[in-house]
Protein backbone atom coordinates (compact mmCIF):
# COMPACT_ATOMS: atom_id res chain seq x y z
CA UNK A 1 0.00 0.00 0.00
CA UNK A 2 2.62 2.34 1.00
CA UNK A 3 4.67 1.53 -2.33
CA UNK A 4 1.62 2.31 -4.19
CA UNK A 5 0.90 5.53 -2.51
CA UNK A 6 4.69 6.89 -3.51
CA UNK A 7 4.30 6.05 -6.67
CA UNK A 8 1.09 7.86 -7.33
CA UNK A 9 2.99 10.64 -5.65
CA UNK A 10 5.83 9.93 -8.31
CA UNK A 11 3.35 9.81 -11.10
CA UNK A 12 1.71 13.37 -9.72
CA UNK A 13 5.41 15.12 -10.25
CA UNK A 14 5.24 13.48 -13.95
CA UNK A 15 1.91 15.13 -14.35
CA UNK A 16 2.97 18.87 -13.14
CA UNK A 17 6.43 18.86 -15.02
CA UNK A 18 4.75 17.43 -18.25
CA UNK A 19 1.73 19.84 -18.56
CA UNK A 20 3.91 22.59 -18.27
CA UNK A 21 6.17 21.45 -20.71
CA UNK A 22 3.55 20.81 -23.09
CA UNK A 23 1.45 23.73 -22.89
CA UNK A 24 4.84 26.06 -23.23
CA UNK A 25 5.26 23.93 -26.30
CA UNK A 26 1.96 24.05 -28.04
CA UNK A 27 1.93 28.13 -27.06
CA UNK A 28 5.47 28.43 -28.95
CA UNK A 29 4.09 26.44 -31.60
CA UNK A 30 0.62 28.41 -32.15
CA UNK A 31 2.76 31.33 -32.21
CA UNK A 32 5.08 30.30 -34.62
CA UNK A 33 3.31 28.67 -37.34
CA UNK A 34 0.63 31.71 -36.41
CA UNK A 35 -2.02 29.21 -35.69
CA UNK A 36 -4.53 29.96 -32.57
CA UNK A 37 -4.06 28.64 -29.15
CA UNK A 38 -7.96 27.07 -29.32
CA UNK A 39 -6.92 24.97 -32.20
CA UNK A 40 -3.75 23.27 -31.04
CA UNK A 41 -5.80 23.25 -27.62
CA UNK A 42 -8.42 21.18 -29.30
CA UNK A 43 -5.99 18.96 -31.19
CA UNK A 44 -2.42 18.20 -30.21
CA UNK A 45 -2.83 19.33 -25.78
CA UNK A 46 -6.19 17.35 -26.27
CA UNK A 47 -4.60 14.14 -28.02
CA UNK A 48 -1.99 14.39 -26.07
CA UNK A 49 -3.76 14.76 -22.50
CA UNK A 50 -6.42 12.33 -23.67
CA UNK A 51 -3.32 9.06 -24.34
CA UNK A 52 -3.55 7.87 -20.50
CA UNK A 53 -7.22 7.19 -21.11
CA UNK A 54 -6.28 5.73 -24.94
CA UNK A 55 -4.09 3.38 -23.11
CA UNK A 56 -6.74 2.53 -20.13
CA UNK A 57 -9.24 1.59 -22.17
CA UNK A 58 -7.82 -0.17 -24.70
CA UNK A 59 -6.41 -2.71 -22.20
CA UNK A 60 -9.50 -2.25 -20.14
CA UNK A 61 -11.49 -3.34 -23.48
CA UNK A 62 -8.82 -6.30 -24.45
CA UNK A 63 -9.64 -7.74 -21.30
CA UNK A 64 -13.48 -7.04 -21.79
CA UNK A 65 -13.77 -4.72 -19.06
CA UNK A 66 -17.06 -2.71 -19.87
CA UNK A 67 -18.06 -0.79 -17.30
CA UNK A 68 -14.07 0.34 -16.99
CA UNK A 69 -14.31 1.44 -20.51
CA UNK A 70 -17.68 3.70 -19.88
CA UNK A 71 -16.82 4.80 -16.55
CA UNK A 72 -12.92 5.84 -17.96
CA UNK A 73 -14.63 7.97 -20.99
CA UNK A 74 -17.77 9.09 -18.94
CA UNK A 75 -16.09 9.71 -15.79
CA UNK A 76 -13.33 11.71 -17.33
CA UNK A 77 -15.50 13.57 -19.34
CA UNK A 78 -17.62 14.86 -16.46
CA UNK A 79 -14.36 15.28 -14.33
CA UNK A 80 -12.70 17.38 -17.08
CA UNK A 81 -15.87 19.33 -17.34
CA UNK A 82 -16.71 20.08 -13.57
CA UNK A 83 -13.49 19.43 -11.85
CA UNK A 84 -11.08 20.69 -14.49
CA UNK A 85 -13.16 23.72 -15.75
CA UNK A 86 -14.22 24.27 -12.02
CA UNK A 87 -10.96 24.88 -10.89
CA UNK A 88 -9.58 26.31 -13.71
CA UNK A 89 -12.41 29.18 -13.41
CA UNK A 90 -11.76 29.72 -9.98
CA UNK A 91 -8.12 30.63 -10.24
CA UNK A 92 -9.02 32.67 -13.17
CA UNK A 93 -12.35 33.11 -15.22
CA UNK A 94 -12.19 31.60 -18.54
CA UNK A 95 -12.64 33.79 -21.65
CA UNK A 96 -13.35 31.96 -24.81
CA UNK A 97 -13.54 33.06 -28.20
CA UNK A 98 -16.93 32.93 -29.99
CA UNK A 99 -16.38 30.02 -31.97
CA UNK A 100 -16.21 28.09 -29.30
CA UNK A 101 -19.35 29.42 -27.60
CA UNK A 102 -21.01 29.03 -30.65
CA UNK A 103 -19.88 25.82 -32.43
CA UNK A 104 -17.47 23.63 -30.40
CA UNK A 105 -19.45 23.41 -27.06
CA UNK A 106 -22.78 22.84 -28.74
CA UNK A 107 -20.84 20.63 -31.20
CA UNK A 108 -20.24 18.72 -27.94
CA UNK A 109 -23.77 18.50 -27.09
CA UNK A 110 -24.75 17.19 -30.07
CA UNK A 111 -22.32 14.19 -29.92
CA UNK A 112 -23.65 13.57 -26.46
CA UNK A 113 -27.10 12.76 -27.37
CA UNK A 114 -25.40 10.87 -30.51
CA UNK A 115 -23.58 8.72 -27.41
CA UNK A 116 -26.67 8.64 -25.71
CA UNK A 117 -28.68 7.47 -28.87
CA UNK A 118 -26.35 4.79 -29.59
CA UNK A 119 -25.80 3.35 -26.20
CA UNK A 120 -29.33 3.07 -25.31
CA UNK A 121 -29.75 1.70 -29.26
CA UNK A 122 -33.60 3.12 -29.06
CA UNK A 123 -33.46 1.47 -32.73
CA UNK A 124 -32.82 -2.01 -31.82
CA UNK A 125 -34.22 -2.61 -27.94
CA UNK A 126 -30.78 -3.88 -26.71
CA UNK A 127 -28.80 -1.07 -24.92
CA UNK A 128 -24.59 -2.19 -26.50
CA UNK A 129 -21.81 -0.77 -28.10
CA UNK A 130 -21.08 -2.18 -31.39
CA UNK A 131 -18.04 -2.53 -33.87
CA UNK A 132 -20.63 -0.36 -36.04
CA UNK A 133 -20.92 1.96 -33.52
CA UNK A 134 -17.50 2.65 -32.91
CA UNK A 135 -16.84 3.01 -37.00
CA UNK A 136 -19.50 5.91 -36.54
CA UNK A 137 -17.69 7.62 -33.94
CA UNK A 138 -14.56 7.87 -35.84
CA UNK A 139 -15.83 8.71 -39.04
CA UNK A 140 -16.99 11.42 -36.81
CA UNK A 141 -13.69 12.06 -35.42
CA UNK A 142 -12.20 12.69 -38.82
CA UNK A 143 -14.92 15.06 -39.75
CA UNK A 144 -13.90 16.92 -36.10
CA UNK A 145 -10.78 16.94 -37.29
CA UNK A 146 -11.60 18.41 -40.99
CA UNK A 147 -13.69 20.94 -39.47
CA UNK A 148 -10.33 21.75 -36.95
CA UNK A 149 -8.15 22.28 -39.46
CA UNK A 150 -10.93 24.13 -41.91
CA UNK A 151 -11.15 26.76 -39.42
CA UNK A 152 -6.90 27.14 -38.87
CA UNK A 153 -6.89 28.09 -42.42
CA UNK A 154 -9.97 30.63 -42.01
CA UNK A 155 -8.78 32.06 -38.97
CA UNK A 156 -6.90 35.46 -39.82
CA UNK A 157 -3.53 34.80 -37.58
CA UNK A 158 -1.57 37.29 -39.17
CA UNK A 159 -1.62 40.03 -35.77
CA UNK A 160 0.19 37.23 -34.02
CA UNK A 161 3.87 37.62 -33.27
CA UNK A 162 5.71 34.28 -34.28
CA UNK A 163 8.24 32.90 -31.78
CA UNK A 164 12.13 32.69 -33.04
CA UNK A 165 12.62 29.47 -30.58
CA UNK A 166 14.34 26.61 -32.54
CA UNK A 167 11.54 24.34 -33.70
CA UNK A 168 13.73 21.23 -32.56
CA UNK A 169 13.28 22.68 -28.80
CA UNK A 170 9.83 22.90 -29.33
CA UNK A 171 9.56 19.49 -30.54
CA UNK A 172 11.25 18.31 -27.24
CA UNK A 173 9.11 20.45 -25.02
CA UNK A 174 5.94 18.65 -26.38
CA UNK A 175 7.81 15.36 -26.78
CA UNK A 176 8.44 15.36 -22.89
CA UNK A 177 5.51 16.75 -21.72
CA UNK A 178 3.30 14.19 -23.24
CA UNK A 179 6.32 11.88 -22.14
CA UNK A 180 5.54 12.96 -18.19
CA UNK A 181 1.57 13.22 -18.91
CA UNK A 182 1.17 9.39 -19.67
CA UNK A 183 3.67 8.19 -18.00
CA UNK A 184 2.61 9.95 -14.99
CA UNK A 185 -1.16 9.38 -16.11
CA UNK A 186 -0.23 5.47 -15.34
CA UNK A 187 1.52 5.58 -12.69
CA UNK A 188 -1.72 7.19 -10.63
CA UNK A 189 -3.88 4.89 -12.35
CA UNK A 190 -2.50 1.57 -12.19
CA UNK A 191 -1.61 2.29 -8.30
CA UNK A 192 -4.54 4.21 -7.84
CA UNK A 193 -6.31 0.99 -9.02
CA UNK A 194 -4.69 -1.33 -6.49
CA UNK A 195 -5.58 0.63 -3.83
CA UNK A 196 -9.07 0.79 -4.77
CA UNK A 197 -9.46 -2.83 -5.44
CA UNK A 198 -8.33 -3.60 -1.72
CA UNK A 199 -10.66 -1.63 -0.60
CA UNK A 200 -13.83 -3.58 -2.26
CA UNK A 201 -14.93 -1.25 -4.84
CA UNK A 202 -16.68 -2.09 -8.13
CA UNK A 203 -15.79 -1.66 -11.52
CA UNK A 204 -18.24 0.57 -12.51
CA UNK A 205 -17.19 3.18 -9.36
CA UNK A 206 -13.53 2.37 -9.90
CA UNK A 207 -13.79 3.34 -13.96
CA UNK A 208 -16.38 6.89 -12.61
CA UNK A 209 -14.21 8.13 -9.89
CA UNK A 210 -10.54 6.97 -9.66
CA UNK A 211 -9.29 5.59 -13.37
CA UNK A 212 -11.40 8.62 -14.86
CA UNK A 213 -9.61 11.43 -12.09
CA UNK A 214 -6.43 9.39 -12.82
CA UNK A 215 -6.62 9.60 -16.28
CA UNK A 216 -8.08 13.01 -16.12
CA UNK A 217 -4.64 14.36 -14.19
CA UNK A 218 -3.32 15.32 -17.88
CA UNK A 219 -6.17 17.83 -18.82
CA UNK A 220 -6.18 18.75 -15.03
CA UNK A 221 -2.88 19.77 -15.04
CA UNK A 222 -2.45 21.34 -18.40
CA UNK A 223 -5.83 23.50 -17.67
CA UNK A 224 -4.76 25.28 -14.16
CA UNK A 225 -1.49 25.36 -15.98
CA UNK A 226 -2.97 27.58 -18.51
CA UNK A 227 -5.29 29.32 -16.52
CA UNK A 228 -2.09 30.78 -14.41
CA UNK A 229 -0.48 31.78 -17.16
CA UNK A 230 -3.33 33.63 -18.50
CA UNK A 231 -4.07 31.76 -21.37
CA UNK A 232 -8.05 30.89 -21.57
CA UNK A 233 -8.19 29.37 -25.18
CA UNK A 234 -5.74 26.16 -23.98
CA UNK A 235 -7.34 25.97 -20.75
CA UNK A 236 -11.14 25.50 -22.55
CA UNK A 237 -10.04 24.11 -25.99
CA UNK A 238 -7.99 21.38 -23.72
CA UNK A 239 -10.94 20.43 -22.16
CA UNK A 240 -13.62 20.63 -24.74
CA UNK A 241 -11.29 19.16 -27.20
CA UNK A 242 -10.18 16.27 -24.78
CA UNK A 243 -14.28 14.93 -23.96
CA UNK A 244 -14.74 15.34 -28.03
CA UNK A 245 -11.15 13.00 -28.48
CA UNK A 246 -12.69 10.89 -25.44
CA UNK A 247 -16.31 9.95 -27.01
CA UNK A 248 -15.08 10.13 -30.76
CA UNK A 249 -11.34 8.28 -30.56
CA UNK A 250 -11.08 6.64 -27.31
CA UNK A 251 -14.58 4.57 -27.16
CA UNK A 252 -14.21 3.94 -30.94
CA UNK A 253 -11.18 2.65 -30.68
CA UNK A 254 -12.03 0.42 -27.68
CA UNK A 255 -15.46 -0.69 -29.84
CA UNK A 256 -13.42 -1.64 -32.60
CA UNK A 257 -11.24 -3.82 -30.32
CA UNK A 258 -14.25 -5.38 -28.49
CA UNK A 259 -18.12 -4.48 -29.17
CA UNK A 260 -19.15 -3.76 -24.93
CA UNK A 261 -22.86 -4.20 -23.32
CA UNK A 262 -24.11 -0.86 -22.00
CA UNK A 263 -25.42 -0.68 -18.41
CA UNK A 264 -27.74 1.61 -18.42
CA UNK A 265 -27.69 3.02 -15.32
CA UNK A 266 -24.81 4.90 -16.93
CA UNK A 267 -27.62 7.48 -18.02
CA UNK A 268 -27.82 9.13 -15.27
CA UNK A 269 -23.90 9.98 -15.52
CA UNK A 270 -24.81 10.74 -19.75
CA UNK A 271 -27.28 12.93 -18.49
CA UNK A 272 -25.54 14.71 -15.98
CA UNK A 273 -22.64 15.39 -18.44
CA UNK A 274 -24.88 16.72 -21.36
CA UNK A 275 -26.90 19.46 -18.57
CA UNK A 276 -23.24 19.99 -17.18
CA UNK A 277 -22.09 21.05 -21.18
CA UNK A 278 -25.83 23.01 -21.35
CA UNK A 279 -24.90 25.09 -18.42
CA UNK A 280 -21.29 25.99 -19.91
CA UNK A 281 -22.85 26.56 -22.94
CA UNK A 282 -25.59 29.43 -20.76
CA UNK A 283 -22.78 30.65 -19.50
CA UNK A 284 -21.18 31.88 -22.45
CA UNK A 285 -24.62 34.23 -22.70
CA UNK A 286 -25.29 35.11 -19.05
CA UNK A 287 -23.20 37.50 -17.37
CA UNK A 288 -20.18 38.94 -19.01
CA UNK A 289 -20.58 37.24 -22.41
CA UNK A 290 -18.13 34.30 -23.44
CA UNK A 291 -17.01 34.18 -20.18
CA UNK A 292 -16.94 31.35 -17.28
CA UNK A 293 -17.30 33.85 -14.09
CA UNK A 294 -15.93 32.40 -10.85
CA UNK A 295 -19.13 31.78 -9.03
CA UNK A 296 -20.40 29.90 -11.92
CA UNK A 297 -16.86 27.61 -11.69
CA UNK A 298 -18.40 27.42 -7.90
CA UNK A 299 -21.32 25.88 -9.10
CA UNK A 300 -19.82 23.59 -11.35
CA UNK A 301 -17.24 22.26 -8.78
CA UNK A 302 -19.31 22.06 -6.15
CA UNK A 303 -22.30 19.88 -7.84
CA UNK A 304 -19.58 17.14 -8.89
CA UNK A 305 -18.12 16.71 -5.98
CA UNK A 306 -21.63 16.22 -3.93
CA UNK A 307 -22.64 13.97 -6.63
CA UNK A 308 -19.29 11.68 -6.25
CA UNK A 309 -19.57 11.81 -2.78
CA UNK A 310 -23.37 10.76 -3.38
CA UNK A 311 -22.12 7.60 -5.65
CA UNK A 312 -19.31 6.40 -3.25
CA UNK A 313 -22.12 6.83 -0.21
CA UNK A 314 -24.20 5.00 -2.17
CA UNK A 315 -21.73 2.44 -3.45
CA UNK A 316 -20.68 1.52 0.22
CA UNK A 317 -23.90 1.84 1.77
Amino acid sequence: MLISLLLVLGGFVALIFGANWLVDGASALAKKYRVSDLAIGLTIVAFGTSAPEMVVNLVASTKGLSDMVLGNVIGSNNFNLFIILGISGLLYPITVQSSTAWREIPLSIVLLLVLIALSNNFFMGVPALSRIDGVILLTLFLGFLFYVFKQMKAEDTEASKPVERPLWKIALFIVLGLGGLVAGGQLVVNNAVKIASLLGVSEKIIGLTIVAAGTSLPELTTSIVAALKRNSDIAIGNVIGSNIFNVLLVLAGSLLINPIPFNTSFNTDLIIMTCGTIFLFVAMLTGKRKKLDRWEAALLLVFFIAYTVFLIKKEIG
